[in-house]
């Protein structure tokens, strides 16, 4: 249960909360809420974002399943149960949510978990929500303990328990709040607590993307952005783009940078080629650091068992970011593996960096 005092804080000098984003429904119905979007780049990447399931590529029985739930809900003339949407980063979990509030027909409003510092930030919240409306909380397992307790009871109970005042005089009352759903994102589900986690009607988790479908976002990214895309351009950013979206969609603005300096009319296949070679982003969408790891632990340890640590060391790059960043893309496409005793490079990664793989080794090359 939260206790919020009924004291007046002191206001913290020149320290304002940060606010939720609030997203605008798509035509051509009423714009009920905008998005921020303070410079041209932020506007661009929310032009790009499809608006409705039928501009949604991918992810085809995520799809399948909201659009049930949706259904369902609007026939009997309820909200949607509370989505948990979990997976790694760039897989549209907040282009979902948008999609889902269009759809209901309803508000959205967009916030992160650790902008909820303060009981007060997420009350304020649930008792602006109107009937219906779609509350986004992005990394949600990064919520604090107070904060969580108090969505147990707004989650399912639809009320808000607050204690206002101290020792003798405190007294417990309970805040009705409009039925709302909550779209909880994170790249941890493992990291959710079990009574968070088991008020969530739906939990999905989202994969990653084909070369067939990311070929087709990029060449509905290229239209919004107004550039020029051959098929086989498309589908050579979106082999190199690490079976996600967000990155098919970064590659390409700067294959665009790119094409537009040399004076290209079209993106091809060879200009795509070019500008990613000229990025440092291989065929497989492995960067120079990806690379540079794989080098290090096939040319100073003979291709491992090495530890964390001393790879860290070795490329300058931190444990976490190693494990967090470059080692699941690496394990994903099979050229590391790790084991108890440490990583070790895998014969396609040395086959791919141009190294001859180990003898024992030998046998493994398809």
């Amino acid at each position: 249960m939260a206790i919020i005092s009924s004291k007046k804080q002191p206001q913290e000098p020149n320290r304002q909360p940060e606010q939720p984003r609030e997203v605008a429904k798509a035509p051509p119905k009423e714009n009920l809420l905008q998005a921020e979007a303070a410079v041209d780049e932020g506007k661009q990447e929310e032009s790009i974002r499809p608006q409705r399931f039928a501009d949604y590529i991918g992810q085809k029985d995520l799809k399948d399943v909201l659009e049930i739930a949706i259904k369902a809900a609007k026939s009997r003339g309820e909200v949607l149960d509370h989505l948990l949407l979990y997976g790694p980063p760039g897989l549209g979990k907040t282009t979902m949510a948008m999609i889902l509030a269009a759809e209901m027909e309803v508000n959205c409003k967009i916030t992160s978990a650790p902008a909820l510092e303060r009981p007060r930030d997420i009350v304020g919240l649930l008792v602006n929500l109107k009937p219906g409306d779609i509350l986004f909380i992005d990394e949600i397992h990064r919520l604090s303990r107070m904060t969580e307790e108090i969505l147990y009871p707004a989650m399912e109970d639809y009320r808000l328990d607050i204690t206002v005042g101290k020792g003798s005089s405190t007294k417990t009352r309970s805040i009705p709040l409009s039925k709302f759903t909550l779209v909880g994102a994170t790249t941890r589900a493992g990291a959710l607590t079990s009574p968070l986690r088991d008020r969530f009607g739906l939990i999905q988790k989202l994969r990653f993307y084909e070369v067939d479908e990311l070929s087709k976002i990029v060449l509905r990214s290229a239209q919004l952005l107004q550039t020029s895309v051959t098929e086989d351009g498309a589908a050579e950013v979106a082999r190199r783009s690490r079976g996600t979206p967000r990155i098919a969609n970064r590659l390409l603005k700067r294959v665009r940078d790119y094409a537009q300096v040399k004076s290209f009319e079209e993106i091809n296949e060879k200009v795509a080629a070019e500008a990613l070679q000229l990025f440092q982003v291989d065929p497989c969408g492995l960067d120079w650091t990806d690379r540079r790891m794989l080098s290090v632990i096939i040319e100073n340890f003979n291709g491992g068992p090495v530890g964390l640590e001393t790879i860290a060391a070795a490329t300058g790059e931190d444990t976490q970011t190693i494990e967090e960043v470059y080692e699941p893309y690496l394990m994903q496409i099979g050229y590391l593996s790790r084991t108890p005793r440490g990583r070790i490079a895998t014969p396609t990664a040395y086959k791919h960096l141009g190294f001859k793989p180990p003898n024992e080794q030998l046998s493994l090359l398809p």
